[in-house]
């Protein structure tokens, strides 16, 4: 049997990429602008539901349940449109090229787990139920926008970088503001930064075809 070896797109030669088309030239960036709508839909839905639902006087008498279904319809579009975007940077690479991209793949469910984990037990040793309310949305925020830095680093992605950037600070920093008004600010400035990222990611995207079909 003889071994072969299949070289990624971006070891390709430059007559190599000319004659397999446009999507050749494209950079290793995974394509997470379906993704990136997902998630800020899940945060303005979701935890801007939250945020008017909840308090003492809340702006909007609704039960709890509906932001969270919101938030969870967001994040399961976001999550399936993300892993589909990976998957395809997969195709074409060795295991062991392949390799990272799957351990990135694993730290998703580890991060939540451990998330779920400390969130769970700091409530049951508090008895304080409200702390759940506070801190997944922020939790959440931080784990994503820490594997927004490996995926952005491991990729020579500076937009998805920099969005992961973007979310630990603001996710983290909304602690200090009440509970209502921080989980407002934390569902529009997510919302936005995620609409930005979608619009950066076309454009560029864009720019980068027309320059391969010249």
């Amino acid at each position: 049997m003889i071994a072969t070896t299949t070289i990624p797109a971006p070891a390709r030669s430059a007559a190599a990429q000319k004659s397999t088309g446009v999507a050749a030239t494209l950079p290793a960036w995974a394509d997470n602008r379906i993704a990136y709508l997902g998630f800020g839909a899940a945060y303005l839905l979701g935890h801007g539901g939250t945020a008017l639902t909840v308090g003492s006087d809340p702006v909007i008498n609704a039960p709890g349940w509906l932001p969270m279904i919101l938030l969870g319809a967001g994040m399961a579009v976001g999550t399936v449109a993300a892993t589909v975007a990976a998957t395809r940077t997969q195709r074409g690479l060795s295991p062991h090229e392949a390799q990272p991209g799957k351990l990135l793949g694993l730290a998703w469910i580890t991060g939540f787990l451990g998330l779920f984990l400390a969130i769970t037990g700091l409530t049951a040793t508090t008895g304080d139920a409200g702390l759940q309310t506070v801190l997944w949305p922020s939790g959440s925020g931080l784990v994503v926008g820490l594997i927004y830095l490996a995926e952005g680093a491991m990729r020579r992605d500076m937009l998805h970088y920099s969005l992961g950037t973007f979310l630990i600070i603001m996710a983290t920093s909304v602690l200090f503001l009440p509970t209502a008004l921080g989980i407002g600010v934390l569902a529009l400035s997510g919302a936005a930064a995620y609409l930005v990222a979608t619009i950066v990611d076309q454009r560029r995207r864009s720019a980068r075809t027309e320059s391969a079909s010249l």
